[in-house]
């Protein structure tokens, strides 16, 4: 699996009792690591016994720091140096469950940057791979980031993945992914059907809602859509399937941060590996509710994940 992660970041989960605006606040702890989509899908892989290729921009020296933090996890990184310095995000768990993430924008790139950086995932491609592009783009970016990646894959014979959401979800369209994966909310904002705003709910109208948002992501171009619906399921639509696959119960909500992510890598993983769209969407969807049971964000225990989904396969 070769992942398109450009805009990696400095992640910093921090614990407070209460978040109150406008005031002096200390945290309860602090944990530091390297973040970004991209990096938690190659994680996932990792752990799940896919290992991936993860390419990224690399800016500055927080940049060359971060690639040191991944070497030591044991990912594989082709980077890119780029001018800047890497941006941060910081995550911040209250003692009654609610989270809420601070996203820098990342750095400036230019288009010769990008040229670099394309020609690096072209060079790591080959027919046999699956092209994972996640996340957003650094500004200044091309509109159309995603969609030059997508091309680049097929020119090379390889399978293209796109989790977006915006401008750079819908150009992306043009360029006739063969899957895309946003949640509910970035598919919904994207095709201005609904709010653009970033929270996902897994209400009563979570299905249809979800399943409506994976048929027109089809219509505007994708070979294939699941769009996913927080701890409600899944949507999956295809040329020649429509399915809603629920998610498992999982015992506590520790950290959802991350989820999406490890439930794309598993898919990701599972197609790569031959398997079917349906079965390949149920395996990310068991692996993203084991994911949420870890306190750290991307995190998952794989027996977990084959319980939950040995769990759905019953109906549980």
């Amino acid at each position: 699996m070769l992942v398109a992660g450009p805009n990696l970041t400095i992640d910093r989960t921090l614990a407070i009792g209460e978040l109150r605006p406008g005031e002096v606040l200390r945290f309860d702890r602090v944990v530091v690591t390297p973040g970004g989509k991209g990096l938690n899908v190659a994680r996932a892989a990792r752990a799940l016994g896919h290992p991936a290729l993860l390419v990224s921009l690399l800016p500055g020296h927080t940049g060359r720091a971060a690639a040191a933090l991944i070497a030591e996890e044991g990912i594989e990184l082709s980077g890119v140096p780029s001018g800047g310095e890497l941006r941060s995000t910081a995550i911040v768990q209250e003692r009654g469950g609610r989270t809420t993430v601070f996203n820098e924008p990342g750095p400036v790139v230019d288009e010769r940057r990008w040229a670099d950086y394309e020609n690096a995932v072209r060079g790591r491609l080959t027919g046999r791979s699956v092209l994972v592009c996640s996340g957003s783009v650094p500004p200044g970016a091309p509109p159309d980031a995603y969609g030059r990646l997508t091309a680049i894959a097929h020119e090379a014979g390889a399978r293209s993945i796109v989790d977006a959401a915006g401008e750079t979800l819908l150009r992306a369209l043009d360029a006739t992914p063969d899957l895309v994966t946003p949640n509910l909310a970035e598919a919904e904002g994207s095709l201005g059907l609904g709010s653009a705003g970033a929270a996902v709910e897994s209400g009563d109208d979570a299905r249809p809602r979800a399943l409506a948002a994976a048929e027109a992501l089809l219509r505007q171009g994708a070979r294939a859509a699941v769009v996913t619906a927080d701890a409600a399921g899944a949507a999956v639509a295809a040329e020649d399937e429509t399915e809603w696959i629920a998610a498992p119960r999982v015992a506590e909500v520790r950290n959802p941060i991350g989820a999406g992510d490890v439930l794309l890598s598993a898919l990701a993983g599972a197609l790569e590996r031959g398997e079917g769209l349906l079965d390949a969407t149920r395996a990310g969807v068991a692996a993203a509710a084991a994911s949420v049971e870890s306190p750290t964000a991307g995190e998952l225990d794989p027996a977990r994940a084959r319980v939950l989904a040995a769990s759905m396969a019953r109906g549980g």
